[in-house]
């Protein structure tokens, strides 16, 4: 792949930096006194992008730059600086329908693929407060929220058909990030690849088994096709718990450069699939054997009420703000076709459940078995703890993919969630 990149681009240094960003009136006034007086550090830990942290006298930013390769794999991985233009697309439209619950965009430069914006303290990665057994009350609330608000208001279900297929058209060209997603979720963890690595020996059967069964294959397909040819809402693509920052009062959610107007399921699944991996890493964090049951609970909670208070956000949006050209309430305005109505959205949301299931097990099965893994199981230093917790992951993983109609509620979910930690995988117990 050939990068297009701007002549005036230059990746950004702690020392560069401050110059740049010196001649932005905006962050001069936020940050208080003079260039040469600002500190900055970078911190970024992701797999694409350079993250800074700018301070001066007066306040801080963070900002963020894209760079013309995947940071992760190095200069052999081009990757287009035009993922920073569809991230900013998605923060300014995440922010009109989620008020609150995505850090404020301060500044854009598309010649520097670079985004300014609020800096986020004392906040912390939610994956590593979850590591590290924090409870966040408010998680579940925030987040079910931010999704049932975005996915909703971009949707035909709110929108007029014309102003959807432009929002389908601004995120089209956001190819090079869509294909990361398509390869990397759906097709390399089923089959030999360079970029695959799992726990081994450990789970080199279950790998094996994984690139031979071929329901499972048929099931991951309907998958990638749905992802490439849904146009249901614009997702965040990437709603994971290394994009979210928290304190014990507020949660914002960060890094939407893979969004993309896809499925719905895509993004409610993304959520789940990472708290069922928090879940099962636990027995690699705990002080000894039950000494995280409690904590176990509440990440099973707050799967159940993510979902739950997911699905009652998502369906008082349509009832009372549903005025896009899909379900027309025209065509609903007597007693019997609004009965009728609340039956088929009843059906709609089963619909969006059973897809939550099946990608949530996608999500899965790459962070296991694919390029890019969870530190939630990657820092268990034990590798047969390690594998153990993986396998059961994997295990679940497979039943959710290719039998979602087989969970009735959430409920049944996190019951088969507890039902899958209580197996010895690999006939010894750890």
């Amino acid at each position: 792949m050939k990068i297009d990149v701007p002549e005036a681009y230059v990746p950004q240094t702690p020392e560069s930096l401050p110059a740049l960003l010196g001649s932005v009136a905006v962050i001069r006034d936020l940050l208080g006194g003079t260039p040469d007086t600002w500190t900055v550090e970078e911190v970024g830990d992701g797999n694409l992008n350079l993250v800074f942290k700018v301070r001066g006298p007066a306040g801080g930013i963070a900002v963020k730059q894209a760079l013309p390769y995947v940071r992760l794999v190095g200069e052999s991985w081009p990757l287009p600086l035009t993922r920073a233009h569809f991230e900013h697309l998605a923060l300014v439209r995440q922010a009109r329908h989620a008020p609150g619950l995505t850090p404020a965009v301060i500044h854009y430069d598309a010649d520097m693929a670079l985004i300014a914006m609020e800096l986020l303290e004392p906040h912390i990665i939610m994956r590593h407060g979850m590591i590290d057994g924090i409870v966040y009350p408010l998680f579940a609330e925030a987040l079910s929220t931010f999704a049932a608000s975005t996915l909703f208001h971009t949707s035909d279900l709110a929108m007029a058909a014309a102003d959807k297929k432009a929002l389908v058209a601004d995120f089209a060209g956001n190819t090079a990030l869509c294909a990361i997603t398509e390869d990397l979720i759906f097709t390399e963890p089923y089959m030999v690849a360079d970029n695959n690595r799992w726990t081994s020996p450990q789970l080199d059967g279950l790998a094996a088994s994984i690139r031979t069964d071929s329901e499972l294959k048929v099931a991951v397909s309907r998958l990638k096709v749905k992802f490439m040819s849904s146009t249901e809402a614009m997702i965040h693509g990437d709603l994971h718990t290394g994009s979210i920052m928290v304190t014990q009062t507020d949660t914002r959610i960060i890094d939407p450069e893979f969004a993309f107007v896809g499925p719905m399921g895509f993004d409610t699944g993304a959520v789940i699939a990472n708290l069922l991996l928090n879940y099962f890493s636990q027995i690699g964090h705990e002080d000894g054997p039950g000494a995280r049951d409690s904590y176990r609970d509440w990440v099973l909670g707050s799967v159940e009420g993510f979902w739950n208070e997911f699905h009652s956000r998502f369906l008082a949006l349509w009832r009372n703000e549903g005025k896009g050209d899909a379900y027309p309430s025209a065509l609903f305005d007597d007693p019997v076709a609004r009965i009728r109505l609340a039956r088929e959205q009843e059906r709609y949301m089963a619909d969006l459940f059973a897809d939550t299931l099946a990608f949530a097990a996608a999500k899965m099965v790459r962070r296991i078995l694919g390029l890019a893994h969870n530190i939630d199981l990657e820092n268990i230093a034990d590798a047969d703890v390690r594998a153990t917790a993986e396998a059961r992951a994997l295990m679940m993983a497979r039943s959710l993919m290719t039998s979602p109609g087989h969970y009735g509620s959430i409920e049944a979910v996190t019951a088969a969630a507890r039902q899958w930690n209580a197996i010895e995988p690999f006939g010894a117990k750890v």
